[in-house]
């Protein structure tokens, strides 16, 4: 078993009860019968095992919107696991993966389990992976967009929050703004406001209990606030 699945069988969590755990318990098979799953005494409530299974079950319903599973999701997906885990474990990753395919996957309940159990920062950190998947064709397809939005609402998170991140994929001529959470006629002070509450939000710090790999990968939804707040900067000519 790869790091990966090491990863997994000491730290599911939350994420082998209710309906995730279902979906799981078939794409995992004989890993629930590993030493490592073995000897292990207690889950937290959030590790970087339940996220990273939580975002697999995620991914496949993304992958499934639009009925088809194209080879530039499943190379998104294979690389976004070698950059984390490394290749072996991008493998296994990829074996579960194709067996959560295979299954129905009800996002309501499971963005509600996911909601109960996971932080809100995580949960903003998920929707940014989905979003990068759904984008890997290089455009977000309307099917797609349907479900990462069921998702995101089943979890929790806000209307404000999702725009946001959606315009970090999905441009038009008002995304700087939408990351940003503001209006177009928004002042200087307004803005500037607005840019350091979304610094903060959007922090890599604010994962840091999903370990090092997702913080470093959190930094790419940081980078893209203070893009767009350099945008704005230029357009506005603001100091």
């Amino acid at each position: 078993m790869g790091k990966f699945g090491k990863w997994v069988a000491g730290g599911l969590g939350w994420a082998v009860f209710g309906p995730i755990g279902g979906i799981l318990g078939f794409a995992l098979g004989s890993l629930f019968d590993t030493p490592e799953f073995a000897k292990t005494k207690r889950y937290s409530s959030t590790t970087t095992g339940s996220f990273a299974m939580t975002l697999l079950v995620l991914v496949a319903a993304v992958m499934k919107a639009d009925g088809k599973v194209l080879k530039s999701e499943l190379s998104y997906v294979k690389k976004y696991f070698i950059q984390q885990f490394g290749e072996d474990s991008a493998i296994e990753a990829l074996q579960m993966l194709r067996n959560i395919l295979n299954q129905n996957i009800p996002v309501d309940i499971i963005g509600q389990q996911i909601k109960q159990n996971l932080d809100y920062s995580s949960r903003l950190q998920l929707l940014h992976l989905l979003f990068g998947v759904a984008q890997s064709d290089g455009k977000v397809d309307t099917s797609e967009l349907n479900v990462i939005y069921s998702i995101s609402y089943n979890m929790g998170v806000s209307s404000k929050d999702f725009e946001s991140i959606k315009s970090m994929f999905v441009a038009d001529v008002d995304s700087a703004y939408k990351i940003l959470e503001i209006d177009k006629s928004a002042s200087e002070d307004e803005i500037k406001k607005a840019y350091r509450k979304m610094a903060l939000k959007y922090h890599p710090d604010k994962v840091s209990h999903l370990g090092v790999d997702f913080q470093e990968q959190a930094k790419e939804k940081f980078q893209k606030v203070s893009d767009a707040y350099e945008k704005i900067k230029k357009e506005r000519n603001i100091n």
